[in-house]
């Protein structure tokens, strides 16, 4: 039961895990792209900006010539030399405008060559102080086409990259989930054995037990037999669970008009040694409901929700059956769950009580019936308050 236990902790474990192992990777892949696609965008753009720097300093030495004439022939001469190819501006030592027709009054003293706002923009160190100036700025409208080649690629080799990532993503995840694979191949395996094994002896032990006329004992024996009896319906209750996951799932369903009521009360005979064992009090409140299903696989279903109703109960509790037209309420005053714990009810080993036995198959082989069949179930349950199950369907 202890490597059950432990199985049952990696069942319930891998889902998650694996959403962690594909969120961290989706999250470490698009890190490693997006710095890749930061570094090629830049390395593109300083690859731009040396194609323009090579015509810009022509610019520069061209505007710095005339300035140069301006100089000598100022103040006769003072109109600010212009050029249709390019714009231009003029700052003192101290960052301060002496002229410009640049497009933006913002300018950056530390790059020899930058982008902004839509223009290319050289800066050039005089040496010598033409009318006062120590820096020359020359600006030329940017050609973007090279950012939409550059995106274009990026795309491109972004959607390649995807797709390989994804495909890589996969195969990890499938050597991340494998050893939780085995473990539950190894559980299944176990199960179906084990349900080989117990057919026979635990079909002798129900043949002799419904063999003994329990009044011809002492009243010391009647006791004893009780108790074994129990045992021997509880096993039969998880030899019936193993056998419909292992031999009879696939078996195609035999649909008929099934008698709620009399299957109900049938399965509380069945339950009645349990009941008695834990001295709970039965309050059943059955009227005629019908449904068509497969007979055996609804007494799958009404035998587990009673089973769990009967062992996460407290000694000397209660449990109340109500049998309406659609609708079947099984109701206990057991140990009940926490809302974290309701959310986790119906996963395959799913098991909150160590105490008791079983495999947690039950609630696992409740919803696959209940899918089956387009049926409703709601677990309304707090804390040690007990919990109540309601199963819907419509009436044929």
């Amino acid at each position: 039961m202890s490597k059950s236990r432990g199985i049952a902790i990696v069942l319930r474990s891998e889902r998650k895990s694996l959403r962690r192992f594909m969120a961290l990777y989706a999250f470490l892949m698009l890190g490693i792209f997006g710095l890749s696609a930061f570094l090629y965008y830049r390395v593109q753009e300083q690859a731009m900006l040396t194609g323009y720097k090579s015509r810009m300093i022509d610019y520069a030495a061209e505007q710095i010539r005339r300035l140069r004439e301006l100089h000598y022939a100022f103040p006769a001469e003072r109109r600010y030399p212009r050029d249709e190819r390019f714009r231009s501006a003029i700052y003192d030592l101290e960052y301060v405008p002496i002229f410009s027709t640049l497009r933006s009054g913002r300018v950056d003293f530390l790059k020899d060559i930058y982008r902004r706002d839509g223009s290319i923009v050289f800066v050039k160190l005089l040496d010598s102080y033409y009318l006062g100036a120590k820096y020359l700025f020359i600006e030329v409208p940017e050609d973007r086409s090279w950012l939409g080649e550059t995106l274009g690629r990026l795309a491109l080799f972004g959607l390649a990259l995807g797709v390989l990532l994804t495909v890589l993503g996969f195969y990890l995840a499938h050597l991340f989930v494998q050893p939780m694979r085995r473990s539950i191949r190894l559980l299944d395996d176990f199960i179906q054995d084990t349900t080989h094994e117990l057919n026979t002896p635990l079909s002798a032990i129900l043949g002799n037990v419904e063999m003994i006329d329990p009044q011809r004992l002492e009243e010391r024996d009647r006791r004893r037999f009780q108790r074994i009896a129990v045992a021997a319906r509880t096993v039969s209750t998880l030899y019936e669970d193993l056998k419909f996951l292992t031999l009879e799932r696939h078996r195609a369903p035999e649909d008929t008009l099934v008698d709620l009521r009399h299957l109900v009360r049938e399965r509380l005979e069945f339950f009645e040694l349990a009941m008695r064992g834990k001295k709970l009090t039965l309050h059943s409140d059955l009227t005629g409901a019908r449904i068509r299903a497969d007979r055996r696989l609804m007494a799958r279903l009404v035998d587990n929700l009673l089973s769990n109703a009967v062992k996460y109960n407290r000694r000397g509790g209660s449990v109340t059956v109500t049998l309406r037209p659609g609708e079947l309420r099984i109701e206990d005053s057991g140990v009940g769950m926490s809302p974290e714990e309701l959310e986790e009810v119906f996963e395959r080993y799913r098991r909150f009580d160590d105490t008791e036995g079983g495999f947690g198959l039950g609630l696992d082989i409740v919803r696959r019936i209940v899918e089956q069949y387009d049926m409703t179930i709601r677990l309304e349950s707090q804390k040690g308050q007990g919990t109540c199950v309601i199963l819907n369907w419509k009436e044929p």
